[in-house]
C-alpha cells in the first residue's frame, strides 16, 4: 500500500510544459527537456570557386538537458548535444560553438554571501555567448564572441554574487585555460591557469541574459557589463594551439602571456532590443619567431599585437505576429599587424509557431570586407531551418 501511494506521489509531480518534465519530491526537484535543430546552407561562391561542399542539411541539435535541485543549497545543470558528439567522432574539427557536452556543472548555495559554481559549461565573461541560442533568430553567433577568438566553454570554479535584488551581479574564476579541450586532460606544460571577472549591473530591474524582449517590456531597461581575462601558457616548440581543434587562427590559446578586456551594453523597451560588444586582445608571445608577430622583429612590434572587434545588434519582437526580426553588423580585427579588418551583416528571422516550442529561422551572410589571413571561398550564404524545443 506504500508504495503504491510512493508511486501516485512520483506521477503526480510529474508537469509537462511543451514536453518539460518535472519530477519532484521533498527535497529534490529533476528537469528534463531538449532541443532539436536542423538547417539547410547555402553559399554563393565567389568567382572561380568550385566546391559547393557546404551545401547541405545539418542536424544542429539533439540535445538532452537535465536540470537539478537539492533543497535550497545545491543545483545540476547537465546538458549533452548527441548531434555533435556524432559529428566530432567523425571530424578531426570540433566547432567551439557546438562542442558536443554544453554543460556539467554543479552550484552550492549555501553561502549566504555567494554562490560557487564548479565544473564544466560557459564562462561568465562575454554577455553574447552566454544568451542562449534558443532564444536567439541567428543560427550561428558573431565569429567575435562564438568561441574561435576567446573560449566560451572550460572547466574551473567561479564565484558568484548578486547584488541590489540581482539587477547587479558580479563574476570571478579560475579555469584549465584550454578551453573545450581542458575536458581532455592535462594543462600545458605551464601549468598556469586561466582567471576571468565579470561585473554586470542592470537598471530598474533586473536584466537576464536574453536578446529579444517578447514581454513587450512597457518600462526601458538597460544593463552595462564590463569584463577580463588573463593566462599565461607555454605551448610545446612547433605546436600551434589549437592544432586539432577549435579554430585556425591561433589565437585562442597563444605560447605566452594574453590579456583580454571586454565591454557590453544592452536595452530592450516594447518590443525593441539591442547590444554592443566589444573586445580588445593584447597578445604577448614569448618566442621572437612566433607565426602571430606575422615576419616583424619583436622591437618593431614592442614585444606584442592587438586584436579584436565589436557587434552591434537591433531586434524587434512583432508580438501578433510571433515574429523576430534581427539585425547585426560586426568588425573583426585578428592582427593588427596586417592591413586590414573584416566586416559582416548579418539579419535574421525568427517565427514561433502559436502553441508549441517550435521556431522557423532564417539566417543571411554577407561579407563585406574580408581580412587576408582569413579569406573565405565565399560572398553570400543563406541558412534556413526549424527549431523544437521541450521545455
Amino acid at each position: 500500500m506504500k508504495k503504491n501511494i510512493l508511486f501516485l506521489l512520483i506521477i503526480s509531480a510529474v508537469n509537462t510544459s511543451y514536453g518539460q518534465f518535472v519530477i519532484s519530491n521533498e527535497k529534490s526537484t529533476l528537469q528534463i527537456s531538449s532541443n532539436f535543430s536542423g538547417f539547410y546552407n547555402y553559399r554563393a561562391l565567389k568567382s572561380g570557386e568550385v566546391d559547393q561542399s557546404k551545401n547541405r542539411f545539418k542536424l544542429r541539435d539533439a540535445q538532452l538537458g537535465i536540470d537539478g535541485r537539492v533543497g535550497n543549497d545545491f543545483e545540476l545543470s547537465l546538458k549533452v548535444d548527441f548531434a555533435d558528439l556524432a559529428a566530432n567522432s567523425i571530424n578531426t574539427v570540433i566547432d567551439p560553438e557546438n562542442p558536443g557536452l554544453l554543460n556539467a556543472n554543479v552550484t552550492y548555495k549555501g553561502l549566504k554571501f555567494m554562490d560557487i559554481e564548479m565544473g564544466y559549461g560557459k564562462l561568465h565573461y562575454s554577455r553574447n555567448s552566454m544568451v542562449p541560442f534558443e532564444n536567439s533568430a541567428y543560427w550561428q553567433s558573431a565569429e567575435l564572441t562564438r568561441g574561435s577568438i576567446f573560449s566560451v566553454r572550460d572547466v574551473g570554479v567561479t564565484f558568484i554574487k548578486n547584488f541590489w535584488k540581482q539587477r547587479a551581479n558580479a563574476y570571478l574564476g579560475a579555469y584549465t585555460g584550454l578551453g573545450e579541450l581542458s575536458l581532455a586532460g592535462d594543462n600545458d606544460p605551464s601549468g598556469q591557469l586561466e582567471y576571468i571577472g565579470r561585473m554586470d549591473i542592470s537598471y530598474p530591474s533586473r536584466y537576464r541574459y536574453t536578446e529579444i524582449d517578447e514581454k513587450h517590456t512597457p518600462i526601458p531597461m538597460i544593463q552595462f557589463g564590463v569584463a577580463g581575462r588573463y593566462a599565461n601558457k607555454k605551448l610545446p616548440s612547433g605546436t600551434a594551439f589549437p592544432a586539432n581543434a577549435t579554430s585556425s587562427y591561433g589565437l585562442k590559446v597563444i605560447d605566452g602571456e594574453r590579456y583580454i578586456y571586454g565591454l557590453d551594453v544592452a536595452f530592450q523597451y516594447m518590443g525593441f532590443s539591442g547590444q554592443f560588444e566589444i573586445h580588445q586582445m593584447k597578445s604577448k608571445p614569448q618566442n621572437p619567431n612566433d607565426p602571430l608577430f606575422q615576419n616583424y622583429t619583436i622591437d618593431q612590434t614592442n614585444g606584442y599585437i592587438l586584436s579584436g572587434g565589436y557587434i552591434a545588434q537591433l531586434n524587434y519582437y512583432i508580438k501578433d505576429w510571433r515574429t523576430i526580426i534581427s539585425a547585426r553588423y560586426e568588425e573583426l580585427d585578428l592582427n593588427d599587424l596586417v592591413i586590414g579588418n573584416a566586416r559582416k551583416f548579418s539579419p535574421a528571422i525568427g517565427y514561433k509557431l502559436k502553441g508549441s516550442g517550435a521556431m522557423i529561422k532564417f539566417q543571411y551572410f554577407n561579407i563585406l570586407r574580408e581580412e587576408s589571413i582569413d579569406a573565405q571561398s565565399w560572398k553570400e550564404q543563406f541558412r534556413l531551418g526549424f527549431q523544437f524545443q521541450l521545455k
